[in-house]
């Protein structure tokens, strides 16, 4: 599987398996534009006992992402308005 430069992959679980105690770990999962090769859907369940996924069943979907080009300055960043202790800080 690979995907068109400029884009990646976004796997994301089916909801139906959700309602069932099937969770995708790490979701959702990017591939990046660069990757070729198998894709492996992490899954972990969540009651006592044990899920079984038969070959075929449907356990994720894709979904393909236009990548956002992106640029970033280096620099001090000047407080604005409040002040504050740090990400999510209260000041307390």
């Amino acid at each position: 599987m690979r995907c068109p430069k400029g884009t990646f992959l976004e796997v994301r679980p089916r909801s139906g398996l959700a309602s069932r105690g099937v969770l995708m770990a790490n979701a959702p999962g990017t591939i990046d534009s660069d990757y070729s090769g198998e894709v492996r859907v992490p899954l972990t369940y969540l009651f006592d006992g044990s899920y079984r996924i038969e070959a075929g069943d449907r356990i994720a979907q894709v979904r393909l992402v236009a990548e956002t080009p992106a640029s970033f300055r280096v620099g001090k960043v000047q407080p604005v308005g409040t002040r504050r202790g740090g990400f999510g800080s209260t000041g307390r």
